[in-house]
């Protein structure tokens, strides 16, 4: 078992198979890299998966960049030892594409970035993307069970924070009386430059918590899940959040093979050379040391 000093026990993994993308979204955090080296090895890919696999991590999630950039993802994929989930971030735009054939490899389910339903808006957000590429990406994605999708929407000010009802009913239109979709709202992290599009979801929340028929307050970060007539909508809510912190129990991997403790933190710790028990000694070491964030 993972667990550090605070009592959080590391569950979730996500590696960044690649800083490339094919996208360029005003709001990229990149996923808190800002210098990333030689983009990580397959097989290196696999090594850590599996180490951290060993040490009782139960799922996966393949993120970047854009992981559908990578040729060699389906091989990845089925190379990688057998978590309880494997799952991937993606924006969409070749989802339709690959699907099929991630699902054939091992891949449990998706979770795709959409912003807008609006082409115009989309190509302004994503520097120049068709939105009805990720549509049919999402589509393509509930047809071969790559389900439950997560649609995730980041809520900016002065820009999308009026759509959200337009993109659940979207959501909810692939459900059909099952969980096929699922609506993330997520909360920009207002890191420099951003700061005018930060928008506090929490009214938003309570909207959604008074028509609410059931709710599901998930383990990692306790993050809440409202089912409502219009769908189910999850909240993701960062900021000045110390149960958000509190509950989280995720590892990164950066794209250049470190391991990132923190989203919010530039510590990124080398592990480079390392293999079998040394390796998972380092892992064991920088999860002893991971810090909250947000503190009470």
């Amino acid at each position: 078992m993972l667990k550090d000093e605070y009592g959080r026990v590391v569950t979730n993994l996500r590696i960044a198979v690649t800083k490339k993308c094919n996208l360029r979204c005003f709001y990229c955090h990149k996923e808190g890299e800002s210098n990333p080296g030689e983009e990580i090895s397959a097989e290196r890919i696999v090594e850590i998966a599996r180490a951290f696999k060993e040490l009782g991590v139960r799922k996966l999630k393949i993120t970047g960049g854009e992981p559908l950039l990578r040729k060699d993802l389906p091989d990845i994929i089925l190379n990688l030892p057998e978590f309880e989930e494997i799952s991937m971030t993606t924006n969409g735009i070749l989802l339709e594409k690959y699907a099929e054939e991630l699902r054939e490899c091992g891949l449990s389910r998706v979770n795709v970035s959409l912003d807008t339903l609006d082409a115009e808006k989309y190509r302004w957000i994503t520097g120049g993307g068709e939105v009805q590429k990720v549509i049919d990406g999402i589509e393509k994605a509930c047809e071969v069970g790559l389900t439950p999708v997560k649609i995730n929407m980041l809520v900016m000010k002065g820009v999308n924070e009026n759509e959200v009802d337009e993109l659940l009913e979207f959501t909810n239109s692939f459900n059909g009386g099952n969980t096929k979709a699922i609506l993330q709202l997520i909360e920009l992290v207002p890191f420099p430059g951003f700061e005018k599009y930060f928008f506090d979801i929490s009214t938003i929340e309570e909207k959604y918590a008074r028509m609410a028929t059931q709710r599901r307050v998930r383990a990692m970060h306790r993050r809440t899940q409202y089912f409502t007539p219009k769908g189910v909508i999850e909240f993701v809510k960062p900021m000045d959040n110390t149960a958000f912190c509190m509950h989280c129990n995720r590892m990164r991997v950066t794209s250049d093979g470190k391991l990132k403790p923190c989203l919010l933190r530039n510590e990124t710790i080398t592990i480079d050379g390392k293999h079998g028990e040394e390796l998972a000694r380092a892992i064991i070491e920088t999860v002893r040391k991971r810090e909250p964030y947000f503190k009470g």
